[in-house]
């Protein structure tokens, strides 16, 4: 009798820990789980681009706001001569799909180097860059091409270095015979 018993404890603990490894789950099964998803931030859309002309550089960022838009910290009101401050905003007043969607979003911008022209347009190269990346459609983008190309596309030329026996990158000096 002894050894039903030992049989029967051992069949018994057999299926003990067979119970036990039926509910604790496989390492295999742990990696067929299907993959979370991350939920959607709810962080405003920020558009960042950059433009160059000449030695002016201008970055610009977009964010949902109500239309404002400062430069270096200023408002684009304070800007002297007027004539530079209509090239700055001609990538807005270009079409009315650029204008609404300027108007609901604050552009700031920074502009380092160059002259006040060369800034003038890095500044509108750089607003018409970010209204064409914040829209998800290429109707702006189009609409500024078709307007004016240079509005999208940097001006590639830069000023050609000095070279010696002149006074400038070209030009030499003059010669003198007597």
């Amino acid at each position: 009798m002894a050894e039903e018993s030992s049989t029967a404890n051992a069949q018994q603990q057999a299926q003990q820990v067979q119970a036990q490894a039926a509910q604790q789950p496989q390492p295999a099964e742990q990696q067929k789980k299907p993959a979370q998803r991350r939920k959607a931030s709810k962080k405003p859309r920020v558009v960042l681009v950059k433009s160059k002309r000449k030695e002016a550089i201008a970055r610009a960022s977009l964010k949902p706001g109500n239309g404002k838009v400062t430069i270096n910290n200023f408002s684009i009101d304070v800007i002297e001569p007027q004539e530079l401050k209509y090239t700055m905003l001609e990538s807005i007043y270009v079409s009315k799909l650029a204008s609404s969607l300027a108007k609901k979003v604050d552009i700031t911008i920074t502009i380092r180097g160059g002259g006040i022209s060369a800034r003038a347009q890095a500044v509108r190269s750089a607003i018409a860059k970010g209204l064409a990346a914040y829209s998800d459609s290429d109707v702006i983008r189009k609409e500024l091409m078709h307007y004016d190309r240079s509005m999208l596309v940097d001006d590639s030329r830069r000023v050609e270095p000095k070279k010696f026996k002149g006074p400038k990158a070209r030009a030499r000096f003059q010669t003198s015979y007597r």
